[in-house]
């Protein structure tokens, strides 16, 4: 096992009716409130009420439509907002979009320069203001770690901020917030906490035994609990489950001891930089096609013990355990009617090599992921999942 540092500062208040601590603590920051929300929704379910009544002493400023792949022009706006407003705390209503937008912004707002630079050269980011959560989607784990992913539409990069200053102060998860979301999303959702998941659970390290089984445990209960999700939205046991697996599964809890560079994430953040697509999308159809690619002499071992230990296959040869996980894992996707091939989501082969080009560039997959990967390799994996 690795040497790690563990240090997550958030305070997770989590169950039904948490949100009923934001005046309290919101309060420990100040008085004026940057509100960070998305397309409408928490409008129509009711939450963004909710929050208004309960923030009556407050002075709120309000910051709409933040995009499901957020923009750099919304941060931006915020980040002017923020300084313009002298405002004290950021308060993001959402999902996963909707908290690295704040992210980003509370960092901008202490910049003089272009938000943009500071997805450039990390040592700029040097001071944030807290953020507190109010989270409605379970995806992406940001509610509870210090990593925000932004999209810069001029350039069609999407790329990744982190440092300890932006982990949220306060994030209340409750899981009846999740109980209007329509089933592609929830669908969705579970593909990007799995994908989290298997993204640490795939790395060379295979001395971190206890991590590898909390890992095992969180996928399998995604598996368990997402079809229940999705037949009974107001199940509150399957809604819990599920929002409590996207938080652990990239709070870096299933990382420690192992680390390593990422595969199926940078590839897709290709897909959605220059296509728009739902992250947990294009996640449903780059995450199997990998699988495929890398499986060899040298990784059948460790799919096979995912085969085992998640989907509970029984096979005792690896090879054909290891292409029985995959093709479960393919099933399963399938099951959450997300789906298979680029062509499904309108994506054509014209820049296979362009986002090939961009994932080397901006990530550390030729070098350090679990099976490294030129540009050649990931043209491939787009074209084995092209349709």
């Amino acid at each position: 096992m690795n040497n790690f540092q563990f240090c997550v500062p958030t305070d997770i208040r989590f169950g039904k009716g948490q949100i009923s601590c934001l005046p309290e603590e919101l309060a420990k920051f100040g008085n004026k409130v940057l509100l960070v929300y998305g397309g409408g929704s928490i409008k129509r379910n009711g939450i963004y009420d909710t929050v208004r009544e309960l923030l009556t002493e407050f002075t709120l400023y309000e910051l709409p439509g933040i995009e499901p792949n957020p923009k750099l022009t919304s941060v931006r706006e915020g980040a002017a907002m923020c300084r313009q407003h002298d405002i004290d705390v950021i308060l993001a209503v959402g999902g996963g979009s909707c908290i690295d937008a704040s992210k980003h912004i509370a960092c901008s707002a202490y910049y003089d320069g272009d938000p943009w630079d500071l997805v450039k050269d990390r040592s700029k980011l040097t001071k944030a203001l807290p953020i507190a959560v109010v989270l409605t989607i379970c995806a992406t784990g940001s509610e509870m770690n210090s990593g925000a992913v932004i999209t810069n539409e001029e350039t069609n990069e999407k790329l990744e901020i982190n440092a300890p200053i932006l982990y949220p102060a306060l994030s209340v998860c409750d899981p009846t917030y999740l109980y209007t979301l329509p089933a592609r999303q929830t669908a969705s959702g579970t593909v990007d906490i799995m994908s989290h998941v298997m993204e640490q659970y795939f790395q060379k390290n295979d001395g971190a035994y206890l991590t590898d089984r909390l890992s095992e445990s969180v996928l399998k209960t995604c598996i368990h609990y997402a079809p229940i999700a999705m037949e009974k939205p107001d199940d509150y046991e399957a809604r819990s489950n599920l929002m409590w697996a996207s938080t652990i599964a990239l709070n870096h809890l299933l990382t420690v001891g192992k680390g390593g560079a990422w595969s199926c994430h940078p590839i897709e953040h290709e897909l959605s930089a220059y296509y728009d697509i739902t992250h947990g999308v294009g996640l449903a159809i780059i995450t199997p096609a990998w699988m495929h690619a890398v499986l060899s002499e040298q990784t059948e071992e460790r799919f096979a013990m995912f085969a085992r230990n998640v989907w509970n296959i029984t096979e005792p040869d690896n090879r054909t355990a290891a292409e029985m996980g995959i093709e479960r894992t393919e099933a399963f996707f399938r099951s959450l009617h997300m789906p298979e091939t680029l062509k499904e989501v309108g994506i054509g082969s014209e820049k296979f090599e362009e986002m090939a080009a961009e994932a080397v560039r901006t990530s550390g997959i030729a070098a350090r992921a679990y099976v490294p990967l030129d540009q050649e390799s990931i043209v491939r994996i787009f074209e084995s999942c092209a349709g």
